[in-house]
């Protein structure tokens, strides 16, 4: 090493300005060293935290591994391989773990310890001996001045030996301290470099037994260990790029097929509505009642579970039951204004909900799909095969017709080339009856291909067959309260006058008008066929009850779409379970064949209890029975009445007819008198 610089310690005395600039030299070498070590004192010290950090995480790690056979994974949990391969790795790291240790503590005590000892001892010895240096020659300087203001003229010599006892007394100060202060800054060039070789000769000596405690552990029977699961993670690797690039384009490939179903309601065209499935999921919006007129719409997720609609919240676990669909009836519904809202009923009709689907296409398979699953398609070994097979025999059985003409108009095929019609009991639309309808013959009730009429047909524009109207009836503007201006109602007279708010879904030509069970099962076939056509509209009406007749009027412009006279409505009932649901027998003139009579059977959708109309039905028919039988008793008394007369004569007959002439004068009283005395 080249020679050291010093500070020349026999000069202190004379203390000249040449040796205090040499002395500032010193001391901004000293700083600089300070500055130095300290940011070296910083760095070092980071490497000590590190390995220190190091081995408590590579212990942590060590343990880990360990607990890993303990850990229940909902996927891959019982991978024995992975167990035994880290519970490998777990002993190897270890015993890298106490590797890492004994190497924090070498550092601690080669590395840190020099470095420490320099910064805290003679770093801070030079700062103390400048301080107190520069005190003593202050106070050298102070004694100096005082000696150099002496009088000549009045020596006291009190005064002149205190200041001459100081000035000998800082000068030693001064001496001593500078001195001292010397041989430091002297040893220190031989301290600063002994400072930053030995942390460093520490540090690489603890790093060398380190990697030799290393290389002892690692030995062949390890590597070829280590070379082994290298290999598997290539292999893993090589599969995961390959997945990764099959996801990818099938990714590419969703994304060009997806697109159209972006939009929330597709083209159906481009899309067509699935009607065979027993099995449907997706979200929906439900409603829920808030209050007696406010409700709220929540959006969750439903699907289809055998004969159960469930119901899933987004973050739940597993979904809960909303409804039993078995044996359930669905219909469209308009509900508050929104689009593709359907009804489910259950079994029972004590519990619905009212759904709303995204699209048309989520709409009508939701329909579908629960109208098949309340027939219990769904337990059968090919659902989807046999719920086809069934939408296609009702395709075939249930042709819509718009009008009653084209209806009566179509031409049934000869019984010898037409295939039997394939029935399936429809539990969804019919309920507990199905059992009981399933032991009848449904061809006694409803004749096999009966069109079905969906709309009602106004007055002006078709005839009812059996209801002949005149040209004056036809389109009139009726008060359904039989309130007219200048002309007197047809139904004025009539005692019994009933409104009742009433939604149109069909009329179908029916074989008998003899049993309830007509109506049920026309009930089964129009819901059926509305389900399988998507004819999902209902006209609202006004279905005024009177001893008259039954008619239907318009709400907003009360004309009279259909008027029904009484004495021609046979039948009238209530469906059990849906109480909202009641039908009607009519026996008309005319049909298929002009020479014998034809029963209609009209069904309704009432926002009352279907039992209240038919009460009303079936009251008004009393009534009416009762006012025929009392104009027959009249009329059966003025025939007899006027045979009397003939056989007493013309002069008789005129006094009687006289006598009628007064009895018109004398008043009720004397009319029964008068009989009583005849």
């Amino acid at each position: 090493m080249p020679g050291i610089d010093k500070l020349p310690i026999e000069e202190t005395l004379e203390d000249s300005p040449q040796t205090r600039s040499l002395l500032g030299v010193f001391e901004e070498d000293a700083a600089a060293i300070s500055n130095y070590i300290n940011q070296l004192f910083q760095a070092m010290h980071r490497i000590y935290d590190a390995q220190n950090e190091l081995s408590a995480a590579t212990h942590l790690t060590s343990k880990l591994l360990k607990e890993y056979e303990k850990q229940r994974f909902p996927l891959g949990g019982d991978d024995e391989v992975m167990t035994s391969t880290l519970q490998q790795f777990a002993k190897v790291i270890d015993e890298l773990s106490s590797c890492h240790a004994v190497l924090s503590t070498q550092l601690a005590d080669a590395m840190m310890f020099p470095i420490t000892q320099f910064k805290e001892r003679d770093l801070k010895e030079i700062l103390t001996l400048k301080e107190v240096f520069q005190i003593a020659s202050n106070d050298h300087d102070a004694a100096i001045t005082r000696y150099g203001r002496l009088s000549k003229r009045r020596e006291n010599e009190k005064i002149k030996a205190e200041v001459i006892e100081d000035v000998y007394t800082s000068r030693k100060k001064q001496h001593q301290t500078m001195m001292h202060y010397f041989c430091a800054l002297n040893t220190l060039q031989y301290k600063k470099k002994i400072a930053l070789l030995e942390p460093l000769l520490g540090y690489m000596q603890a790093q060398i037994s380190f990697f030799k405690m290393g290389s002892e552990n690692l030995t062949e029977q390890l590597e070829e260990f280590l070379t082994n699961i290298g290999t598997s993670v290539q292999n893993v690797r090589r599969e995961m790029e390959c997945e990764v690039e099959n996801m990818q384009q099938t990714i590419e490939d969703l994304e060009v097929a997806s697109d159209p179903l972006y939009l929330p309601d597709p083209d159906t065209t481009k899309f067509p509505v699935h009607r065979n499935l027993t099995r449907k999921a997706g979200y929906l919006n439900a409603r829920n009642k808030t209050g007696l007129v406010s409700s709220s719409w929540d959006r969750q997720f439903y699907f289809t579970q055998g004969g159960n609609l469930m119901s899933q919240a987004r973050g739940d676990v597993a979904g809960g039951l909303v409804m039993d669909i078995d044996n359930c009836s669905v219909m469209a519904v308009d509900c508050e204004d929104r689009r593709y809202c359907f009804q489910i009923t259950s079994f029972d009709g004590k519990k619905s909900s009212i759904l709303q689907a995204e699209s048309k296409k989520d709409y009508e398979e939701w329909i579908c799909t629960i109208n098949n699953i309340s027939k219990q398609i769904y337990l059968s070994e090919n659902p989807e095969e046999i719920a086809a097979r069934v939408n296609q025999s009702a395709l075939e059985a249930v042709t819509p017709s718009p009008s009653f003409q084209q209806r009566h108009e179509s031409l049934r095929p000869p019984a010898q080339s037409r295939p039997a019609a394939v029935r399936t009991s429809s539990t969804g639309s019919l309920g507990s009856e199905s059992a009981a309808l399933s032991a009848l013959s449904l061809d006694s009730l409803v004749a096999p291909d009966t069109p079905i009429q969906f709309d009602i047909i106004s007055p002006v524009s078709e005839d009812l067959p059996g209801q002949a109207k005149s040209s004056g009836q036809s389109g009139r503007r009726t008060n359904p309260f039989g309130e007219s201006g200048g002309s007197k109602s047809e139904t004025e007279d009539s005692i019994l006058h009933q409104l009742f708010i009433v939604r149109f879904l069909g009329s179908m030509e029916v074989k008998s008008d003899e049993s309830p069970d007509v109506v049920y099962e026309t009930m089964r076939q129009i819901l059926a066929a509305r389900a399988i056509h998507n004819i999902f509209r209902m006209t609202e009406s006004h279905l005024l009850v009177t001893c008259d007749c039954l008619k239907l009027i318009d709400p907003q412009t009360q004309v009279t779409r259909l008027r029904f006279p009484l004495p021609n409505v046979v039948l009238c009932a209530a469906h059990q379970e849906n109480k909202r649901l009641f039908g009607f027998v009519l026996r008309t003139s005319g049909g298929r064949a002009e020479s014998r009579q034809t029963s209609i059977c009209y069904i309704f959708e009432s926002n009352n209890e279907g039992e209240k109309i038919c009460d009303s039905v079936g009251l008004a028919k009393q009534i009416a029975l009762h006012a025929e039988l009392d104009l027959e008793e009249q009329s059966r008394l003025i025939a007899a009445s006027s045979r009397a007369n003939q056989s007493s004569g013309d002069g008789q007959f005129v006094v009687l007819s006289s006598s009628q002439s007064e009895d018109s004068d004398l008043g009720e009283d004397g009319k029964k008198k008068r009989e009583s005395e005849a």
